[in-house]
């Protein structure tokens, strides 16, 4: 019998080791197999929800916010592309060198989870589809027409995906599910908390989810 697992996934687009934390948490579900039913909901958080339109060169704005070198960025940035590589995800180095406002981007992915003309699985769809065109392909994840596409690559209807971009809907829910989950304490992402009560912080190792989902799972009901 499998056991019921309710996983919220919060992260942001922007957010290498959210592209890194789920590739590693599905194939960790993966592994386990039919030992749990697992039911993913992407929640949003925004590192950078002051990032003015157009964005920011990323190597001045994590020179900004962090203090850190061009020097000590490449060596980040590689370190980030050996880990994704050895989950299957391609972190594009070139061209990517802007940081942008991604909000409108958790507005999609609060529509695609939320809608009941959006069949089940899609938000999950959706999500990777938006850090493949940031991550993969340098695209800027607060061009609508860009959003649209990825919603199209996710199954989902692009010409669905404009109109809500384009209506300003979801802006009040997916403000109170930020601050909800900023006053719950999550500072940093991903966070991944399961059935409401156990939090696994950062882009961890399979091998780690796998672990703690199966402990999770193996506790009374």
């Amino acid at each position: 019998m499998s056991t019921p697992l309710r996983i919220d996934f919060v992260s942001d687009i922007s957010c290498p080791w959210c592209a890194i934390g789920l590739s590693a948490l599905e194939q960790a579900l993966s592994r386990i197999g039919s030992g749990v039913q697992a039911e993913i909901h992407m929640q949003p958080f925004e590192l950078n929800p002051q990032m003015p339109p157009g964005g920011q060169d990323i190597t001045e704005h994590l020179a900004q916010k962090y203090g850190s070198t061009p020097e000590q960025h490449a060596a980040i940035r590689e370190t980030i592309r050996e880990r994704g590589a050895e989950l299957g995800f391609v972190f594009r180095l070139e061209g990517r060198d802007r940081i942008y406002n991604t909000f409108d981007a958790h507005r999609l992915l609060h529509w695609a989870g939320e809608s009941d003309t959006v069949p089940a699985g899609r938000q999950q769809e959706l999500k990777k589809a938006l850090l493949r065109a940031y991550f993969t392909e340098g695209e800027n994840p607060s061009s609508h027409e860009v959003l649209a596409r990825a919603a199209g690559a996710a199954g989902l209807d692009a010409q669905d995906a404009l109109e809500v971009l384009g209506s300003g809907r979801y802006t009040d829910a997916v403000r109170e599910r930020e601050a909800f989950f900023t006053g719950a304490g999550i500072n940093s992402v991903p966070a991944v908390i399961v059935n409401r009560k156990y939090l696994i912080s950062g882009g961890q190792p399979v091998e780690v989810f796998e672990q703690a989902l199966r402990r999770i799972a193996a506790e009374p009901a």
